[in-house]
């Protein structure tokens, strides 16, 4: 019994503290964030992600542990993106689908809430459930655009702002916070302390110039956001150096790879042939369609990666906007590769690591789309090229 404490003290000791068959992760950084959620059966990753994002931003700063509301976000994104559908004639793109633009846009046009206060669950529902209410939406906007009547009434948008009043709940113009009572915009400030203006979007593809700002062409930007766009090496540059500087990520990117398992929480980049994926989501991993083909049962050799690879993928649609999660923290496999802890938004159940993945450094090189970081987080060098 002696023997076996000893062994078990030993292995703690050297931080190895995941594991499956083939990969044991020892942690390298290990950055403050909150406790997994679950965005359940809705498009809404971008707006989970993003806001668990903000919630360690606030920790860094020397804030509260904050459980902030998705669906305060999400009901904003919906009135106005209804708005600008309507304006481009039904010609962009809407759905449940958006970025991480979106909450800072939020943030700072409206501020914050509390998941106390405001948790979207207004339609009989324990969990998020959204195939009704975007189908419903969506129909509208629709008949709006068809516009039988010649001209547009004056009170269509009331009407769309109403069904999402209903199903998401209407958002208090006052809520209560430790005793206090605050408008979103006056927890945003004197609370959260967030200022959205320093927080900024990088992207990599060669088909725009780098080291300038562009609106890269995914079909969730429909706020037209512009990102800075950097070689490759320089993306990898910012997310090893805000790791190492105590800054966690918001990641945007592609999750459709035979490399990406949700089963193991592990992604990489095999060097070997596998048939592609489509489809994105937590339900079409597990539903037999698109599961990885690749076992992790041993560390293989991962593909080398360069920028002509990651620009065939975006141009080809093999790349594509899938998911956001929240890169929160470094590990090494016991090869000594780098992989990057991910806090995922698809609940703890089922979960080997509790909700979060171990995404190889070639992963995020080869499938990421876009970043949201602090500025300062940016290496110096980096930031002068792109003029900030």
């Amino acid at each position: 019994m002696r023997n076996l404490l000893i062994a078990i003290l030993i292995i703690l000791s050297t931080g190895v503290f995941a594991q499956n068959d083939g990969y044991k992760f020892t942690t390298l950084i290990d950055l403050d964030n909150t406790s997994v959620k679950d965005q359940n059966r809705t498009g809404t990753c971008w707006s989970f992600s993003g806001i668990s994002f903000v919630e360690s931003e606030i920790m860094r700063m020397g804030g509260a542990e904050l459980d902030l509301s998705e669906m305060f976000v999400v009901h904003h994104c919906y009135d106005y993106k209804g708005e600008k559908y309507i304006r481009m004639h039904s010609k962009t793109n809407f759905g449940a689908g958006g970025a991480f633009a979106d909450v800072f846009w939020t943030i700072k046009k409206f501020g914050l809430i509390t998941e106390s206060s405001y948790s979207g669950l207004n339609y009989g529902e324990d969990a998020h459930v959204h195939g009704e209410l975007d189908k419903i939406l969506k129909s509208y906007l629709d008949v709006v655009v068809e516009n039988r009547n010649k001209k547009l009434t004056t009170v269509w948008q009331k009407g769309f702002e109403s069904v999402v009043d209903t199903y998401l709940g209407e958002i208090p113009e006052i809520f209560e916070y430790s005793g206090k009572q605050y408008t979103p915009l006056q927890f945003r400030d004197q609370v959260a302390k967030i200022n959205a203006d320093d927080y900024v979007s990088i992207t990599s593809f060669n088909h725009h110039p780098f080291y300038s700002k562009v609106i890269l062409e995914i079909p969730d930007n429909w706020l037209w956001d512009a990102s800075y766009n950097v070689p490759m090496d320089d993306l990898n540059a910012i997310c090893k150096n805000a790791m190492e500087s105590g800054y966690t990520v918001a990641w945007a990117g592609d999750v459709s790879e035979m490399g990406f398992s949700h089963k193991e929480e592990v992604a990489a980049v095999p060097d070997i042939n596998l048939k592609e994926m489509s489809g994105t989501e937590r339900s079409r991993w597990e539903t037999g369609g698109s599961k990885s083909k690749y076992k992790f049962n041993d560390i293989m050799p991962e593909k080398n990666i360069t920028q002509e690879m990651r620009q065939q993928a975006f141009d080809n649609y093999t790349t594509g906007d899938d998911h956001g999660m929240h890169m929160v923290g470094m590990a090494k496999d016991q090869n000594g590769n780098l992989y990057y802890k991910i806090k995922n938004s698809w609940n703890t159940d089922n979960s080997r690591y509790d909700g979060y993945i171990y995404m190889s450094e070639t992963y995020v090189a080869y499938k990421t789309t876009t970043i949201f970081v602090h500025k300062n987080s940016i290496p110096k060098n980096i930031r002068k090229k792109l003029g900030m």
